[in-house]
């Protein structure tokens, strides 16, 4: 069985990754917990770490079983075949969101600066600093094609 990755109708992941475990499908959905700012409170949600995206574990002959969900709209694709993520990477994926992330001292990095992320779900990637302000910070991570933004938590 290989690893497959999927693509989501935007915001949907959640609910394909639930109709895809209820049929029997072995999926993993990648949540990170975020605080929301509303104007009179603060609230806890999870999303997705890949927006649009949920893995699934399947045979090579299953793999249109996943379009009978409602929300699948294709695979993601690596030189004309459905790309295959090697269990490793799961593995690792897995293990990287267990940890809870660090803050970071954004004051320190300038836009062009070349950092290495030393832990949370992008452990062991570089990026490239792409815009810096006092709360926030997106990073492009070349070898994932990602942009990322980075929020800063406000201390209670």
């Amino acid at each position: 069985m290989n690893w497959y990755a999927i693509y989501t109708k935007p915001k949907w992941e959640k609910k394909v990754a639930d109709r895809l475990e209820k049929s029997g499908i072995e999926v993993y959905c990648p949540m990170v917990t975020q605080i929301k700012q509303w104007s009179d409170r603060k609230k806890k949600t999870e999303t997705p770490l890949i927006p649009s995206y949920v893995f699934v574990n399947l045979e090579e002959k299953n793999r249109n079983d996943v379009f009978e969900v409602p929300g699948v709209v294709r695979y993601l694709f690596w030189l004309g075949k459905p790309a295959v993520i090697r269990d490793v990477e799961i593995l690792a994926l897995q293990e990287s969101l267990k940890e809870t992330l660090s803050s970071v001292a954004i004051t320190a990095y300038k836009t062009g600066d070349t950092i290495h992320i030393p832990d949370g779900p992008f452990k062991g990637k570089e990026g490239i600093i792409k815009q810096v302000s006092n709360t926030k910070l997106q990073l492009v991570i070349k070898e994932l094609g990602m942009l990322i933004t980075l929020t800063k938590e406000e201390k209670k």
